[in-house]
């Protein structure tokens, strides 16, 4: 699988210390019977140890010049899926069993890739990414964190997250710029009410989108001061002093 030109257009850094990735397969787990897909499977470096524990792959990529190497290196064991996964139907992989997710992913798609999958979080078990650190520390932070923002509390409306490991530069060819890190995301239904999640959706965006406001100021227009005193929510906060289920108290004014 040598001699492949790392593609900036697809955000390609191919992942090749030994070490991690063997770190990486231990913690996602896979067991015979698992039903596995792999966005962007690259070169193979998380493919071959999966395929060692499955026995049966599939994988999405959007590379037409990696497609035959792949094939060529694990035959049966691996079915492609030529295609973009931003526009890929996953559900459509998922039959008798709920699938689990793995992927060392663009950087530069990784959030709206995160959302289309949890569109389809009823057909999938678990996702395990390599992200950049950044947004990880994002989707994992805590309310008062500089990083609590508009993804964290989206995603926790939609799954539970946990960091699970730093990844350096080096470990990557090209290494990237910046820091990786590994995140577990598991769908699951809120352990507060979200009436409508598009509002809830939108509320959020507006909130952060003008972050050094206070709440009033930010959602002027949109709520009033009696719909947050019905929240019981104070509007001279702030949207990064907010928890996601006083986001959903909020929302469900609307």
């Amino acid at each position: 699988m040598s001699g492949h030109q790392a593609r900036k257009r697809f955000g390609q850094n191919f992942l090749h210390d030994n070490a991690v990735i063997e770190r990486i397969v231990g913690l996602i787990r896979p067991s015979a019977g698992d039903c596995m897909v792999e966005i962007g499977p690259g070169l193979g470096a998380l493919t071959g140890p999966l395929i060692e524990a499955l026995g049966q792959l599939q994988a999405v990529e959007l590379d037409r010049d990696l497609i035959p190497r792949l094939r060529q290196r694990f035959g049966d064991a691996l079915t492609l899926h030529e295609a973009d996964a931003l526009r890929f139907d996953f559900r459509q992989l998922a039959h008798a069993q709920p699938l689990r997710v793995v992927g060392n992913l663009p950087y530069n798609i990784s959030t709206p890739l995160l959302f289309h999958l949890l569109e389809a979080s009823d057909a999938i078990r678990d996702m395990h990414f390599m992200l950049q650190k950044e947004v990880v520390d994002r989707i994992c932070a805590e309310p008062g964190n500089r990083d609590y923002g508009r993804l964290t509390v989206c995603i926790a409306a939609r799954a539970q997250a946990r960091r699970l490991m730093k990844v350096a530069p080096g470990s990557f060819n090209p290494p990237p710029k910046v820091e990786s890190a590994i995140v577990r995301l598991v769908p699951r239904q809120p352990d507060f009410p979200i009436p409508d999640l598009a509002v809830f959706d939108e509320l959020v965006t507006k909130a952060f989108s003008q972050r050094r406001k206070t709440l009033s100021n930010a959602l002027k227009g949109y709520l009033s001061a009696e719909q947050f005193e019905a929240a019981g929510i104070d509007a001279s906060l702030r949207a990064e002093r907010l928890s996601p289920a006083q986001f959903a108290a909020l929302a469900a004014q609307r």
